[in-house]
């Protein structure tokens, strides 16, 4: 048998318990992997919420995983033609069940809006199987998209990275930025900080940083940001990016904060015919009222939207984070390990903001020790 976090609707809430799934027989081309990690992401507190539509609960949440290959059957191979073996460590991109035959595939070239998109941790039912990572075992199915880790990004680099490092990755992507741009970043979690890391890689000459949490900015500090911005008030935050930028504001800003109302205002950072990328706002957490005239129109504002990641995404990110990883350190990004059942812990911790990262260890032997969680909470701080 193998334990998992079920998130099921209890009454006019939702709830999660721990429990016990038969381990499947596998199809061929199908994977079973022992996981290592799972990461605590922020779109998990907005399922616990109920923020996103089309969520199959019950669900297994979790869907950035790293894990060692325990079984498999038949022949699996990269996207090089090099075959798995048991004994790999590995990740997988989420999304799966693409179809590569519709509109959005074949003409708009927008796989991220296949109407066939499933995503594991989100939209696959516990019902289905053991399709999330905050579970001892995840089931690949024939055709998830798997990728080695390279030797530069251990397991506990990469999951630092998480979901917020492909993300970014895309949202730099559709940024497009050009040196010495100057760019801001609304929101330092692990979204908005591995879109500073990318957006410094990308050639920007200035990067500056908005955020309410002091240790985040910290940690944005220690990743090598030029500016960061911790006013209480909206429009001190707006007078201090304008007197960094020459009372023009930034060429680029990256909305990942998750908070509607940051929108409006990250128009306002921007300056004329600048570019706005919105990527925070991956659950309906509200709205937000802008004045298209002044904030769209007579700015000549570029607004681009970021909805999920494609395997390019995840392979580049993995690539690059490997390269820069003795520079940037993606595992300070993680505060505290978890086991299954304190899942509920782990989400609480995060939605009040009370660490940067919680990752979910479903097999002991993997988790921080105290002491390394006292280290990783030092080095927040130092």
């Amino acid at each position: 048998m193998v334990r998992a976090v079920v998130m099921s609707r209890v009454g006019d809430g939702i709830g999660l318990a721990v429990r016990e799934f038969p381990e499947p027989d596998l199809e061929p081309g199908a994977i079973l992997l022992k996981t290592q990690f799972s990461e605590v992401c922020g779109t998990d507190v907005h399922l616990r919420h109920g923020q996103l539509s089309g969520v199959p609960y019950p669900i297994i949440p979790g869907h950035i995983n790293v894990g060692v290959i325990e079984k498999l059957r038949g022949r699996v191979c990269d996207i090089d033609g090099e075959p798995f073996r048991e004994g790999d460590t590995v990740t997988f991109l989420d999304v799966h069940e693409t179809c590569h035959a519709c509109w959005f595939c074949l003409v708009a070239k927008a796989s991220t809006r296949c109407p066939q998109r499933h995503v594991y941790g989100i939209t696959y039912s516990a019902d289905e199987g053991l399709l999330g990572g905050w579970s001892e075992k995840i089931y690949l199915k024939p055709g998830v998209k798997i990728v080695r880790l390279p030797e530069r990004l251990p397991p506990f680099d990469f999951i630092g990275g998480g979901c917020g490092a492909p993300t970014a990755f895309h949202a730099v992507e559709r940024a497009g930025i050009r040196l010495d741009d100057t760019v801001v970043v609304q929101g330092c979690g692990p979204v908005g900080l591995s879109a500073v890391v990318f957006a410094m890689l990308s050639g920007a000459g200035q990067v500056i940083v908005v955020d309410p949490v002091p240790g985040r900015l910290r940690i944005a500090r220690a990743m090598g940001v030029d500016h960061t911005v911790d006013a209480a008030r909206r429009e001190e935050r707006i007078e201090r990016v304008m007197a960094l930028t020459d009372g023009r504001g930034a060429d680029v800003t990256i909305e990942a904060s998750g908070n509607p109302k940051a929108v409006p205002e990250g128009m306002s950072l921007t300056r004329d015919c600048g570019t706005y990328v919105v990527v925070g706002q991956y659950t309906d957490a509200g709205d937000a009222s802008i004045n298209p005239h002044w904030q769209i129109n007579k700015k000549h504002l570029d607004v681009r939207g970021v909805w999920g990641i494609d395997y390019s995404h995840m392979h580049r990110a993995i690539r690059v984070m490997a390269k820069h990883n003795d520079r940037f350190r993606w595992r300070r990004l993680v505060s505290k390990t978890y086991g299954l059942a304190e899942a509920g812990a782990a989400l609480d911790d995060v939605e009040a903001h009370r660490i940067m990262k919680a990752v979910i260890a479903p097999n002991g032997e993997f988790a921080m020790s105290p002491k390394q969680t006292e280290q990783s909470r030092n080095c927040l701080l130092s």
